[in-house]
């Protein structure tokens, strides 16, 4: 079967680099490279340096092989191009994460959104359930990429590891529908689903915000609406992944990590400039906010990602306002790492690890309300 110029482009990017699915967009200048002109990574021996930081060997393995493959330009009209493939396509042109195993109930549910129709998906471990809190879940991408389908295997990794519900959210992508669609889109599906359990054979009392990158921002803005004017349920806890919390600046992590380890300046700036988010706006820039009586956090990052230092000030701030908080950063892992489990296997056992984490604090949450 023939394919189409742009559908060859897409795949030329989705399938050897679909790890730029699951980033988030900032505005990030020109850094220093951490890696040489063929992209070869640098990683820790004893005999280095102790500036050298520490790369785990299947992430120098996935990185040898991303920089390996040609990247052609990521424009607008590419994006668009991406944008009008099947989602199932798309899906499996970004084979790098797990499958999503055994689930009692996926189900598809249409909720109305600001700019027409909004796509959410169950995913659930068990058949029925007694009333009880549900995680939204927001996708990755760098607010120009990524879907429900793209994610559904972390999604339903959540589900596993925290016996609870998830209902993932197809939010309105850039440049087609720039910022603040996304953002909006975010808040109305966490209001919507707070209020309507039924339409997934669900009774929800209570909403676990979560979303790695860009969808880790999303929980962060939905967690902070929702706390100044709540939804049918509360928010009970937040699981911002890897999230980006300030655009307004840049953080020395962006330097450091910004070339050489997957999430590349260049393209970042590009994705950002399709986003086109004001940096002062709260809905792009949660951490220049107000972060009392936000709920309980359990805030990802990792060692190796340009957006670590804004997680690492994020979740800072939260300790700071008496915000019960943990904070876990996974010890030489990129950006990205919960949806490339697959191509590196050790990010699994972290995936888990934050994840207990995030179940405990839940358990301890449910027996201070009883």
């Amino acid at each position: 079967m023939k394919t189409s110029s742009g559908t060859r482009m897409a795949r030329r990017w989705l399938g050897p680099c679909a790890a730029l699915v699951a980033l988030a967009a900032v505005p990030l200048p020109a850094m220093a490279k951490d890696a040489n002109a063929e992209g070869t990574v640098h990683t820790q021996t004893e005999k280095e340096s102790a500036a050298e930081p520490y790369v785990r060997p299947d992430v120098v393995d996935y990185l040898k092989t991303f920089y390996a493959t040609p990247k052609p330009p990521f424009t607008r009209e590419m994006l668009i191009k991406i944008h009008q493939l099947p989602p199932a396509a798309v899906a499996a042109m970004s084979q790098q994460d797990l499958p999503v195993g055994d689930m009692a109930v996926i189900k598809d549910v249409t909720m109305p959104g600001p700019g027409g129709p909004m796509a959410l998906r169950l995913f659930d471990t068990r058949a029925e359930r007694e009333p009880g809190p549900v995680v939204v879940f927001y996708h990755g991408g760098g607010y120009v990429l990524g879907s429900i389908d793209t994610h559904a295997g972390i999604a339903a990794e959540i589900a596993r590891q925290l016996d609870l519900p998830v209902v993932s959210v197809e939010y309105r992508l850039a440049p087609e529908n720039p910022f603040p669609a996304a953002v909006d889109d975010g808040e109305a599906a966490a209001r919507w689903v707070a209020a309507n359990g039924e339409a997934f054979g669900r009774d929800f009392t209570g909403l676990i915000l979560s979303g790695d990158s860009a969808g880790g921002n999303l929980t962060l803005v939905a967690a902070a609406a929702l706390r100044d004017k709540p939804a049918a349920v509360p928010v009970v806890m937040q699981i911002p992944i890897y999230p980006a919390t300030d655009f307004s600046r840049k953080y020395p992590s962006e330097e450091k990590f910004a070339e050489g380890y997957m999430l590349d300046a260049k393209s970042m700036g590009e994705f950002s400039a399709m986003y086109a988010a004001d940096p002062q706006s709260l809905k792009a820039s949660p951490l220049l906010g107000d972060l009392h009586d936000m709920p309980p956090t359990v805030l990802v990052t990792a060692s190796l990602d340009p957006l670590r230092d804004q997680g690492r000030a994020y979740a800072a701030k939260l300790v700071e306002t008496g915000v019960p908080t943990v904070y876990y950063e996974g010890k030489g892992l990129i950006h990205g790492f919960a949806t490339f489990r697959k191509d590196i296997p050790s990010a699994q056992d972290d995936t888990v690890a934050f994840l207990k984490l995030a179940r405990t604090m839940l358990d301890e949450i449910e027996a201070d309300s009883e």
